[in-house]
């Protein structure tokens, strides 16, 4: 079931969202050669506590971290660790969320580790850019599949690929509500979308195929064919005015 939130609730949100992205911006800059994983788990869960908030992620389904922190290959749901230690040329995708008066926010951003290939400069230019397209299309009577549709037509006109088993979700008091947002679809296909609805928009975007593996831990996932992957994400609201970003400070 969709549950819709009234103006009111969509306020109380951004207290979430701007904590949410705050703890994502400042671990971003926290990003640089020699830095571990879990430093920058460490950091986010610092900065979420300090402002009262509760990091969504840790414990949630027995994750044990505050961020997921994805290098490279890695595409999603990465465990921060002290041995995995950043260097030049890597990308890092780092995903964080934070609950705020039982609201929850969820963003997420893929960053360079220094000086990076201009194509994996040009994969995160392109999911972020996907990530936008579906967030325009978030409209009231647009349809979930014009998200997916508008996602996919940007990644897969760049000559990347979408990840197919992973979606973006409905999101408010839990972190995962109905409905699943798919990063690929056809226009006018699918849900209708409706004034109220809170969506986590999230493409993630491989440089090679489209095909994923889940790792030995249970969580991490990885592309199969080894080729670097991007994630991007914000939690949107559905209003009268159009698409509403509550992950900003």
């Amino acid at each position: 079931m969709v549950i819709l939130k009234t103006p009111l609730e969509i306020d109380a949100m951004k207290e979430a969202g701007c904590l949410s992205a705050k703890a994502l911006r400042i671990v971003g800059e926290a990003v640089k050669p020699g830095v571990s994983t879990l430093e920058l788990d460490e950091l986010a869960e610092e900065v979420i506590r300090q402002e009262g908030g509760i990091p969504a992620f840790k414990g949630y389904g027995g994750f044990p971290a505050t961020i997921c922190a994805s290098v490279n290959d890695e595409v999603v749901h990465g465990i921060p660790s002290s041995k995995t230690i950043l260097k030049a040329g890597d990308i890092i995708s780092i995903d964080t969320g934070a609950i705020v008066d039982g609201w929850v926010g969820d963003n997420a951003q893929t960053f360079p580790v220094g000086k990076i290939s201009p194509e994996k400069a040009r994969l995160l230019e392109v999911t972020e850019k996907s990530m936008w397209a579906g967030i325009g299309a978030a409209r009231v009577n647009n349809h979930l599949g014009d998200i997916g549709f508008a996602i996919q037509s940007v990644a897969e006109a760049a000559g990347f690929s979408v990840v197919r088993e992973y979606t973006g979700h409905g999101i408010g008091r839990d972190m995962h509500e109905s409905p699943n947002v798919f990063n690929f679809g056809r226009k006018h296909a699918g849900l209708l979308l409706c004034e109220g609805m809170v969506l986590a928009i999230e493409p993630m975007v491989n440089m090679g195929k489209r095909k994923v593996r889940t790792m030995s831990d249970g969580w991490l996932v990885c592309t199969r064919d080894g080729k670097p992957s991007a994630h991007f994400e914000r939690t949107v609201a559905i209003t009268a005015e159009g698409p509403v970003v509550l992950t900003q400070e």
